[in-house]
């Protein structure tokens, strides 16, 4: 049993966690940081880019860091939902049915190009990915704790493909788009590969699958404060009431944005929430859960620019960790722990800071 990890210590790991990865995938720390915020807070990832930009590469490399045992579904228009989550099979040597797990028994998933294939197998991983386990003849099968999905999703081809409904969407902590590699690190990626003489890089492993969940949990320790959770439901109910949305965020990206801020307040080294953990998580957590009016298709306006400008729109409260307001509180001749002078003046700021 691994013993419970303070947000410190999983800090440390966690940047050991990218350093390693990053000697695989060169130039692309921030998506790589996102990538890990969303294992860390417990969810699947949506990787969404041009072909040929690493984001197989990007999966491989996170399993092997993290320890976790590595699964990778290719997608295709004939794939069936059996050959994702395994069937019932008849055992002619016991004369009994048997049930064969399918590849999605794994611990991370890489589920490649998963828009290729139809709704009823895209289908196939919600009951995963939503209750981590798969329900097949009326009985359950539990998956691994550690389970995590990462997906591939190739957003310029629509010929043979299959865009994934609003409701798998939901399923996803975040999108994360890599992009093209600035000139100066595609060089970088091109010598590094000349100096290695090898096609794959060897890559160590930093953590396992406990390790991992140890990690998870010193999550719940991170402290959130009641000024941060108004400013998630303000950004949250802020694409429900814009005129360009046609379907708002659901109260998952709620969920999403709290968990995604805490991650990134430990990757930062510490154990509270700011509103700029917020804004930085805010259009990977929200822009694909919601629907964008059709005019604005035409007009080729993306849901990441209309989710940026709501973070922009949307007043920022300025708070302070517990710790710092019973500070403020005892050095100011109030009582320690919220007495009612601490309390005004809280609000005060939080007046102050809104106007």
């Amino acid at each position: 049993m691994t013993d419970e990890l303070t947000p410190e210590q999983t800090c440390r790991q966690a940047l050991a966690v990218l350093d390693e990865v990053e000697k695989a995938v060169v130039g692309k720390r921030a998506a790589l940081e996102l990538v890990l915020l969303g294992v860390l807070a417990g969810g699947h990832v949506l990787i969404e880019d041009l072909p040929g930009l690493g984001k197989t590469l990007m999966a491989r490399s996170f399993a092997t860091a993290l320890g976790l045992d590595f699964t990778r579904i290719q997608f295709t228009p004939d794939l069936l939902p059996s050959d994702v989550t395994g069937a019932p099979f008849y055992d002619q040597r016991d004369g009994d049915m048997v049930f064969r797990p399918g590849p999605v028994f794994t611990q991370l998933l890489l589920a490649d190009e998963i828009n290729r294939t139809p709704p009823k197998t895209q289908a196939a991983l919600l009951e995963a990915m939503a209750e981590g386990q798969v329900s097949i003849d009326g009985k359950s099968h539990r998956l691994d704790p550690a389970f995590v999905v990462l997906a591939t999703d190739n957003p310029i081809e629509y010929e043979g493909t299959y865009s994934l409904p609003e409701a798998q969407l939901d399923r996803f902590l975040l999108r994360v788009r890599m992009g093209y590699l600035p000139p100066a690190d595609e060089a970088a990626m091109l010598l590094r590969r000349l100096d290695r003489k090898a096609e794959r890089v060897e890559l160590e492993r930093i953590v396992d699958a406990e390790g991992l969940l140890a990690m998870r949990a010193s999550l719940e320790s991170v402290e959130v404060s009641g000024d941060v959770v108004e400013y998630v439901v303000a950004l949250v109910n802020a694409t429900r009431a814009n005129s360009q949305i046609q379907v708002g965020a659901s109260p998952r990206g709620g969920l999403a944005l709290v968990q995604l801020a805490r991650a990134r307040a430990v990757l930062s080294g510490r154990d509270y929430v700011v509103p700029e953990d917020v804004k930085a998580v805010a259009v990977p957590a929200l822009a694909h859960r919601i629907t964008l009016r059709p005019e604005l298709w035409v007009r080729r306006v993306s849901a990441d620019e209309v989710v940026a400008s709501l973070v922009a729109a949307t007043p920022t409260p300025r708070t302070l960790p517990r710790q710092q307001q019973e500070d403020a509180g005892a050095a100011s001749g109030g009582t320690p722990g919220g007495g009612q002078d601490q309390s005004r003046g809280q609000n005060t700021n939080q007046a102050t800071a809104r106007r």
